[in-house]
């Protein structure tokens, strides 16, 4: 089983948020995560993910149109993505910057492909997804770890075998 971390980084803020949430999949038996950038990932490597966990830098309180684009190019093989576990993160220029409304534009296009959408766990922060403003901290890189965790312990317990 596996899962995709996949996110738009131009800064390198989203990338080490990223890198954090793979590192929380890890741990998990039998789950792996696969960390691609938008212009790395494939079809096949979207496909292939039994969860998904997708992240952003705030756009004008948006995902970033490189991840937009993708998600849009892949949206043919939206009923191949139906009943998987799906989540999003972001990372901000500052505190009000949007980052909930960019974690829900992401949310709703994972919901458009049918997937089943968690939050971040309690023991992180409970709300919409992981987020920072600026490069993460240690706290948001913990949080990060727990998101990838609660995702790949969901894909566990869903995912036929």
């Amino acid at each position: 089983m596996n899962v995709l971390v996949l996110y738009y980084s131009k800064g390198g803020n989203t990338r080490k948020l990223a890198e954090a949430i793979a590192e929380g999949v890890g741990p998990v038996d039998g789950v792996e995560a696969l960390l691609r950038h938008t212009r790395d990932v494939t079809k096949d490597d979207f496909v292939a993910a039994d969860g998904l966990i997708v992240g952003s830098p705030v756009y004008f309180g948006t995902m970033a149109a490189q991840l937009k684009s993708v998600l849009d190019e892949f949206v043919g093989v939206r009923r191949k993505m139906e009943n998987k576990v799906g989540a999003a993160f972001s990372t901000a220029g500052d505190a009000s910057g949007g980052k909930e409304t960019t974690m829900m534009s992401i949310i709703q296009a994972l919901l458009i492909y049918g997937m089943i959408i968690v939050g971040d766990p309690m023991s992180a922060t409970g709300h919409y997804g992981t987020a920072c403003v600026g490069a993460p901290d240690s706290a948001a890189l913990e949080n990060g770890q727990k998101l990838g965790r609660r995702v790949a312990e969901l894909v566990k317990l869903i995912t036929p075998p």
